[in-house]
């Protein structure tokens, strides 16, 4: 497991806390590493924390009212083998916000979590296609 100093943390604002945990621990392979739902909760994969601040979190509470809304950034998420994922999903129930683009380093597909915010799966050029990500 890697230490807690040694995450890379992430805030995503939600409206609500339940319903992003589950969207990352049922789809995405994260697990829970702290709950205070409703105001927060952080969801760890690998050395990635994403924390997930609800309306009435002091992560919320201390972003202007502009700067609120989902924009162009994303979780960026490397997966060996994108086709298996995007059917994975789809047969999860999950819609893209992208179909799949190829580009030099790679293809890459978008989705969102229940609050709008993007997650960006991507398959380097490089990789061979093995299992997918096990939530």
């Amino acid at each position: 497991m890697t230490a807690p100093s040694q995450y890379a943390s992430v805030r995503y604002l939600v409206d609500d806390v339940q319903a992003a945990v589950d969207f990352y621990t049922t789809h995405l392979g994260f697990t829970v590493h702290t709950s205070a739902a409703p105001a927060f909760a952080d969801v760890v994969r690998g050395p990635l924390r994403l924390l997930l601040s609800g309306p009435t979190s002091s992560g919320a509470r201390a972003t202007p009212a502009d700067a609120a809304t989902a924009g162009r950034n994303r979780v960026h998420l490397v997966v060996d083998d994108l086709d298996a994922e995007v059917d994975r999903l789809r047969g999860g129930g999950l819609t893209f916000r992208s179909e799949v683009v190829t580009g030099p380093g790679g293809r890459q597909i978008l989705l969102a979590d229940p609050a709008g915010n993007l997650i960006e799966l991507f398959q380097p050029a490089d990789s061979t296609p093995t299992a997918p990500v096990t939530p």
